[in-house]
């Protein structure tokens, strides 16, 4: 292809996706064969969203599936159960490295290429976890295994958003969703159930017959679009530009972010010189990572997409949303089996109808938005409700029954569902095509880091309050509070307790009672706070712009 016509056909693609162009031949049919925008157009897109959509939930799934296992991989590699946290540490670390460079690299070899080599790595590297003799083999293998299927979850974005034109987009992210949500949701009960009837190294090679079938597909189906292969085609021959300085500041940042949320309140964050160290590398490197990315011609990572208003507003409010979510996921749990008295299989039941809600709701959501409705009135009902099962869950007490669980979560999720699809529907429309991977991948690495987020602030800030509650109602049990002394004698009598060993043992099991109630207090002043969050997203809707509204091929501005 000459070059004139290479540089009129990536001037005729790079505007904003929400433009509908005629096709454009990326090779002349006198050369032999279709041109790639022919051979795209003879892949269903369904095909292309299910294909690629079964990888990611491949990956997202290994994000949850060996919480369960860590006691079994503890025990069956001869190490301590902090030891064993690492198998869940070293993938994140990896993961939150490759999110925000899986645009630069997909750019570099192509989207197609990145994807099918980062299925394949992944089912590889789950290959060597099942296989791995010492707790260290494992957790390099893990490391390999997040850098490998990082890039899935922000490459299936961007291929979903050139696959689908704007007004169909909504049911294919809605396939996308359904993948991210469910997957969390099913791969702790999942993992439990394969460690406890086969062995904890099954937890990884089932990714192997999933991996090897989406390999096959994904060298079928997928196709880069036109604008990326007139891209490629123009640098070729070119020396290629690498902003080391930029990769190494964001790779040596993230990890070292990741090692503060997930170890900071185990080690008793700013107490630990290690956390101390960490976090000032952390804060150093990310902030020179964002002086230089501005700076630089061609960077890494594109932070000047955040000056787009709906793509910088909509990685705030997944920013927010998931740190809710996710904390609420890692508090429930908990709140079951340490005060509830469920087994962890019970706990998991109990969590898991959400997930069924989600898989009927999500397609609707899709099908509304590819009507027509208005994305930003879907986004703010789904944050207000969010709103309600948060606070709905921060009403329970230690006599409340099963459902009095489920219904809430039911709730939040039902929220979370409404929200995500159109975030990721309309974060696309008025950036340049060409752009799509590089915001897919800060657009996934802003949500993990929400997740990771909100975690470490649960586990702090429940430890934390549950302290200062069992300080301030220890405060009245004393010898002199008349109060004190009644609830001391009718706790003795109602165990049975001897006369003389009334004081003692009914002292103890009040005291036993008074945990119980400041953890209870400690539980719900979290839900509380998570959901002040959510509240505070509530007016960030009205900064979004509504995408252009679409008759056939004709946009209207509706904004």
């Amino acid at each position: 292809m000459p070059e004139q016509s290479v540089v009129q056909t990536e001037q005729a693609l790079a505007p904003a996706a929400t433009r509908f162009e005629p096709d454009v031949p990326l090779s002349s049919p006198a050369q032999g064969g279709p041109t790639v925008l022919e051979a795209v157009k003879q892949i269903n897109p369904w095909i292309v969203a299910l294909v690629v959509t079964m990888g990611t939930f491949m990956e997202v799934l290994d994000t949850s599936i060996a919480n369960v296992a860590l006691p079994h991989i503890a025990g069956a590699l001869s190490s301590s159960q902090d030891e064993s946290t690492w198998v869940l540490t070293s993938y994140l670390v990896a993961n939150a490295i490759i999110l925000p460079i899986s645009g630069w690299i997909s750019s570099v070899i192509g989207r197609r290429n990145f994807y099918l080599i980062s299925v394949v790595l992944f089912t590889v590297f789950s290959a060597a976890c099942g296989l791995a003799p010492s707790l260290a083999a494992l957790v390099i293998f893990r490391v390999l295994q997040g850098l490998a299927g990082g890039g899935l979850q922000p490459s299936v974005q961007a291929i979903l958003a050139d696959a689908f034109p704007g007004e169909k987009r909504g049911m294919a992210m809605a396939v996308y969703t359904i993948a991210i949500l469910v997957a969390p949701v099913l791969g702790p009960t999942l993992g439990g159930w394969i460690t406890d009837n086969y062995s904890w190294r099954w937890i990884f090679y089932i990714n192997i017959p999933v991996g090897l079938a989406c390999a096959f597909f994904t060298r079928i189906v997928l196709h880069d679009p036109p604008q990326l292969v007139a891209k490629r085609l123009l640098n070729k021959g070119k020396k290629l530009q690498i902003d080391g300085t930029g990769l190494a500041l964001i790779s040596i940042g993230l990890a070292s972010l990741e090692v503060v949320l997930d170890k900071g309140q185990e080690l008793d964050w700013f107490g630990s010189s290690f956390i101390c160290w960490t976090a000032f590398i952390a804060i150093a490197c990310l902030l020179t990572a964002v002086w230089w990315e501005l700076r630089v011609k061609a960077p890494v990572v594109n932070l000047r997409l955040l000056a787009e208003r709906n793509f910088g507003m909509c990685c705030v409010i997944v920013l927010g949303v998931y740190t809710a979510l996710y904390a609420s996921t890692f508090l429930e749990p908990q709140f079951l089996q340490e005060l509830m008295g469920y087994t962890a299989t019970s706990a998991g039941i109990a969590v898991s109808p959400a997930g069924l809600v989600t898989m009927l709701e999500v397609p609707i959501v899709g099908w509304m938005l590819g009507r027509g409705s208005d994305a930003r009135r879907f986004i703010f009902a789904g944050i207000a409700t969010m709103v309600l099962g948060t606070w709905w869950l921060s009403l329970a007490n230690l006599s409340v029954s099963e459902s009095s669980f489920i219904w809430p979560r039911v709730v939040q999720v039902m929220g979370l569902g409404m929200v995500t699809v159109p975030l990721s529907t309309i974060m696309f429309r008025f950036l340049p095509s060409d752009q799509s991977s590089n915001a897919a991948g800060l657009y996934a690495l802003v949500r993990n880091e929400g997740g990771s987020i909100g975690i470490a602030v649960a586990s702090t800030f429940l430890q934390r309050t549950a302290q200062a509650h069992q300080a301030y109602l220890g405060a009245n049990l004393t010898a002199s509070n008349p109060l004190a002394q009644r609830a001391l004698q009718a706790v003795g009598n109602a165990q049975g307790f001897s006369a003389a060993n009334q004081g003692i043992a009914g002292l103890s099991e009040l005291y036993g009672r008074l945990r119980e109630q400041a953890q209870l207090l400690a539980y719900m002043d979290q839900y509380r706070l998570f959901t002040y969050l959510l509240i505070f997203l509530l007016p960030l809707v009205f900064f979004l712009k509504r995408p252009p509204r679409i008759i056939g091929k004709i946009e209207l501005d509706a904004h």
